[in-house]
C-alpha cells in the first residue's frame, strides 16, 4: 500500500480522481493479504495489485465505476466457475475488496499521510466500509487525528482501537457500534521493521540487499571504520561505526527496538559476537537473533556464552548456524538462506518445502 499511495500522489496533485481498491479481508488460500492495493487513474493507468491476476480486470472495472460515480463499492470475489468463465480466484480463496475514490476534495488528509509515511512516523487510516457513512475516513497518529467517521464518541472509540493496532503494526477489520453495524478497515503504516546486520563482510553486503528487498530498515554496524562504509553497503539505510554490543545496548535503551526487530551477527570474531550476543539474547523484544559460523564456531560460541552467564532458555533463542539448509555457498545464496529462515521464524512456519506439507499455504 505504501508504494500505491505514493504512486497516486502525482494524480492527486494534478487534481485528478483515482479509484483505489484495497483488500480488506481474505479467506482460505487468497493470494494477497489485507492492505494490498491497486489504483486506477482517470486515464486508465494501473499501479499495484490485489490478487495474483485472477480478479484484476473486474477490480479495474469497479475502480473506473467509482471514478465516474464517486460512490464506494465493497466487492467479494470467491471461487471461480471455470465453465462459466466467472470472475473469481482459481486458488479457491475469497477476497473482499473496498473500492473508493481518492481526490483532493474527498481526501484532504492524503498529503499529511504521505509526509508521515516518508518520515517513518507511525500513522493509520480507518475507513468505514459498512454502516451509515461508507467511505468516511479517520487518520490517526500517536499525537493526533484528522477526519471523522461521523461522531466524536465513535471517533474516540475507533482511535483507541487504531492506536493499539498501530503499536503492533496490524492491519485489518474492526467492528463498532452497539450491534457491530459499523465495519472499519484499519490500514497501519507502522515504521518498517528493523534488520540489524553486524559485521562488514561480503555476506553482510548480500544480506543488506535482501533486507532492503523485504522491506526492512537496514542498519550495518561494525567497529572498524575502514570496512564499515556507505560505499561498501549502498543498500543499508545507515552504516554505523561502533562496537556492536554498545550500539545494540544503546538502541535498546533508547526504545528503538521492538518485537519486529531482527539481529543478524555475521562477525565471525568472538571479541565482537560474544559481547553482542550477551546483549541480544537478553532482550525480550527481538523477533529473531541469528549468528553465522561453522558447527565448530557455534559450539565454541555457546561455550563462551555459557561462561559469560547466559542461561539455557536465553541460548535457545539463538539460531546458529543461521539460515536454512538450501546448499547456499556464495554470499548471495547464503543471504537468501538467512532471509528465508527469518521469514519462516517470524511467521511461525517450518521452512519445509510446500510440496512436503499439507493444509493451508497462507497462515
Amino acid at each position: 500500500m505504501r508504494e500505491v499511495i505514493a504512486g497516486i500522489h502525482p494524480w492527486y496533485v494534478a487534481g485528478l480522481t483515482t479509484g483505489l481498491a484495497t483488500v480488506v479481508a481474505t479467506y482460505d488460500s487468497a493470494p494477497r493479504q489485507p492492505g494490498s492495493a491497486m489504483a486506477v487513474s482517470q486515464s486508465g493507468e494501473v499501479i499495484g495489485s490485489v490478487s495474483g491476476g485472477c480478479v484484476e480486470s473486474a477490480v479495474y472495472e469497479a475502480a473506473q465505476e467509482v471514478i465516474r460515480t464517486g460512490r464506494p463499492l465493497l466487492q467479494s470475489y470467491g471461487i471461480s466457475d471455470d465453465e462459466a468463465f466467472a470472475v473469481g480466484l482459481t486458488c479457491g480463496g475469497t477476497l473482499e475488496v473496498f473500492v473508493e475514490a481518492v481526490s483532493r476534495r474527498g481526501y484532504p488528509q492524503l498529503p499529511a499521510l504521505l509526509a508521515a509515511i516518508r518520515t517513518a512516523e507511525p500513522v493509520a487510516v480507518a475507513t468505514a466500509i459498512t454502516g451509515p457513512d461508507v467511505g468516511a475516513r479517520l487518520v490517526v497518529c500517536p499525537d493526533g487525528r484528522s477526519g471523522s467517521l461521523g461522531s466524536a464518541p465513535l471517533d474516540d472509540a475507533v482511535t483507541r482501537d487504531v492506536l493499539l493496532m498501530l503499536a503492533r503494526g496490524a492491519t485489518g477489520l474492526r467492528h463498532h457500534g452497539p450491534h457491530g453495524e459499523l465495519t472499519v478497515f484499519v490500514q497501519s503504516y507502522a515504521p518498517p521493521p528493523r534488520l540489524l546486520v553486524f559485521g562488514s563482510t561480503e555476506f553482510a553486503a548480500a544480506l543488506t540487499r535482501q533486507g532492503a528487498l523485504l522491506g526492512y530498515r537496514v542498519t550495518l554496524c561494525d567497529a572498524r571504520p575502514v570496512f564499515a562504509t556507505a560505499t561498501r553497503f549502498p543498500q543499508a539505510d545507515e552504516v554505523v561505526v561502533q562496537w556492536p554490543h554498545r550500539y545494540l545496548a544503546a538502541e535498546a535503551a533508547a526504545g528503538r527496538l521492538d518485537g519486529r526487530t531482527v539481529v543478524a551477527v555475521l562477525t565471525h570474531d568472538p571479541k565482537f559476537d560474544v559481547p553482542l550476543l550477551q546483549v541480544a539474547l537478553r532482550l525480550p523484544e527481538l523477533a529473531f537473533v541469528g549468528a553465522m559460523g561453522s558447527r565448530r564456531t557455534h559450539e565454541d560460541r555457546l561455550r563462551r556464552l555459557r561462561e559469560a552467564g547466559l542461561t539455557e532458555p536465553e541460548l535457545r533463542r539463538l539460531s546458529s548456524p543461521v539460515g536454512l539448509d538450501i546448499g547456499g555457498r556464495t554470499p548471495q545464496e547464503t543471504a537468501v538462506s538467512i532471509a528465508a529462515e527469518i521469514i519462516a521464524r517470524t511467521s511461525g512456519r517450518t521452512g519445509r518445502p510446500l510440496a512436503g506439507t499439507a493444509g493451508r499455504i497462507h497462515a
